[in-house]
């Protein structure tokens, strides 16, 4: 029989895979959106960061109610109100430059809840050492979104229309909220369907075994594995949010400028776009692997969070530090393969840390490590806007992202602990 917390596991993916076809989508649809209606860069740069401040807000009280209340609710709404905003963004698009930032927003405070929400789950679902392994495969539907998203919207957009993308993938959400409201339950005692093996296994080995109640806030603030956490946060989604966002220009802006200068109705741009997402899904599932294989082995926790997390933040500021001398589109390609190398093999770091920290917090933890992280998600896609539009070289995108790695990496390293904090 298929174990029940592989269900919720399955469920979880997929609605990661949905945040980021919705998400993403924009960033390739953005290029005719652009040229249809006269934006100016820094308008471009406005329009991807909009998203964030609807982010942020819900990524906090998302974790607040996932851990309170169960997940499995939470999450459910959060796609189902983002799905309905992604089909109606045409019509905001259509309706005038702030009514298309409005729903940007509105669509971010629907995804904000989606990553505290699913971490809250997994701490009351997954077995310990099973959970770099989920958390590795749960986040590959980031790289398998991104890579649908970047290449079935170039496609529809190609055949058909920009507006089509967002009518199609805010249906897919649509669809995923009744199976997940059929199949999912937020506690494994709820579950009728699960064994009492599988049940016995949850509760002795799962991290948490009940809801939480208040966060210890002024510990919190001061706690410095946690601050640990927030930082390596914050440096990594400045980097992983700017090539979120940006990727697909920098493949279509001109050589002159450091692009590569490929257009977006060339078969050339769709592989250009899909390798380095292909190498970000394999490397995220060996991460979490890798991870987990060396816990078992008896490796110190500690040691595996500090040596994963050294290679993704090290490993991925040196490649991106490189691209800016490299001069064709081969050696370009590469880098950014073994960027996102490194990054999956990041994954046992601190984006696992938070349950070590506070099992029965672990949904606040993320939430509120990931509202200020994601400050960084805000600022990042707006100052590479300014900084395209008033330099006209990507040189400096590269070599700024290079540097955020190596401050969240630094910090990691010295700072973090896997021993519990919070009680």
């Amino acid at each position: 029989m298929f174990p029940e917390r592989y269900k919720l596991i399955f469920m979880s993916f997929l609605a990661v895979f949905v945040c980021y076809i919705d998400r993403v989508n924009i960033s390739v649809a953005i290029i005719p959106m652009q040229q249809q209606f006269g934006w100016s860069e820094s308008q471009v740069g406005l329009i991807l960061g909009s998203f964030y401040f609807g982010y942020v807000f819900t990524m906090m009280i998302g974790g607040y109610l996932a851990d309170r209340f169960g997940g499995k609710v939470v999450l459910a709404y959060g796609v189902l109100l983002w799905s309905i905003f992604t089909v109606v963004t045409p019509l905001f698009a259509y309706s005038g430059f702030w009514f298309l930032i409005l729903i940007r927003v509105l669509m971010g405070l629907g995804e904000g809840i989606t990553f505290p929400s699913w971490h809250a789950l997994y701490a009351r679902w997954i077995p310990f050492n099973e959970r770099t392994r989920a958390i590795a495969f749960t986040n590959s539907g980031m790289s398998f979104g991104t890579v649908f998203g970047y290449v079935v919207t170039a496609i529809i957009i190609q055949y058909y229309s920009w507006e089509l993308v967002f009518y199609l993938f805010g249906v897919l959400g649509i669809i995923w909220f009744f199976f997940w409201q059929k199949k999912i339950y937020a506690y494994p005692n709820n579950n009728p369907l699960i064994t009492k093996n599988e049940l016995k296994l949850i509760a002795e080995e799962a991290p948490a075994k009940e809801a939480a109640q208040s966060l210890p806030i002024s510990k919190l603030l001061t706690n410095k594995p946690f601050l640990a956490i927030v930082i390596a946060t914050f440096c990594h989604n400045w980097t992983f949010f700017t090539f979120i966002s940006y990727l697909p220009k920098y493949v279509n802006s001109p050589v002159s400028s450091g692009g590569l200068g490929v257009e977006l109705e060339s078969s050339l741009f769709i592989i250009m776009v899909l390798i380095p997402s292909i190498i970000s899904v394999l490397s995220l599932l060996l991460g979490g692997y890798l991870a987990d294989s060396f816990i078992k082995k008896g490796v110190k926790i500690i040691i595996v969070r500090k040596l994963a997390n050294s290679l993704g933040f090290f490993g991925a500021a040196l490649c991106l530090f490189l691209i800016v001398f490299q001069e064709n589109i081969f050696n370009m390609i590469i880098l950014l393969c073994i960027t996102n190398l490194f990054s999956g093999i990041g994954a046992g770091g601190f984006g696992v840390n938070h349950a070590d920290l506070g099992p029965k917090y672990t949904g606040s933890l993320y939430g509120i490590a990931g509202s200020i992280g994601m400050i960084a998600a805000i600022i990042s896609p707006i100052i590479t806007g300014f900084l395209l539009e008033s330099l006209k070289s990507w040189s400096i995108i590269f070599q700024l992202c290079s540097l955020v790695l190596v401050i969240g990496g630094t910090t990691y390293l010295f700072f973090a602990s896997a021993e519990k904090q919070f009680e």
